[in-house]
């Protein structure tokens, strides 16, 4: 992730986190969007992580050992949470009829006016349907 952050700010959705701690293959991509930006997102992120983690490895798709390393990554990039409004993320997510964690993404982005950094195709979809610019992330 980026560590001279001065620029362009952005909300950044776990998907897209998760990518790069797990050299996925849209890890470059991500890590080219967040040069030189400010990193956002809800006092959540590390969180889902943790939790995406966790499922991870119960699911046996990732070794504990692989999962700690990877949250102790998470740990060192360099966001800045900031608040949201969680009535108005109930509504979003009621309205859009997605999880808490994804309407606080979308809180966060349009409470900021940031472009939504993820790879979670329904989440970039009703971003786009709110009015939040999403930024391309191809597999």
């Amino acid at each position: 992730m980026c560590y001279n952050c001065t620029s362009m700010e952005l909300t950044l959705d776990t998907s897209a986190l998760l990518a790069v701690l797990l050299g996925e293959s849209q890890a470059e991509q991500v890590l080219e969007h967040t040069r030189g930006a400010q990193l956002l997102a809800p006092p959540s992120l590390l969180l889902e992580v943790g939790n995406a983690l966790a499922a991870l490895v119960k699911r046996d798709k990732l070794d504990l050992e692989t999962a700690k390393l990877a949250l102790r990554d998470a740990l060192k990039v360099p966001f800045r949470s900031v608040s949201i409004d969680l009535e108005w993320s109930l509504i979003l997510a009621s309205r859009h009829r997605i999880y808490a964690y994804d309407a606080y993404m979308l809180a966060c982005a349009e409470r900021y006016r940031t472009p939504l950094l993820t790879l979670d195709g329904r989440l970039r979809d009703v971003a786009r349907s709110a009015g939040i610019e999403v930024l391309e992330v191809y597999a």
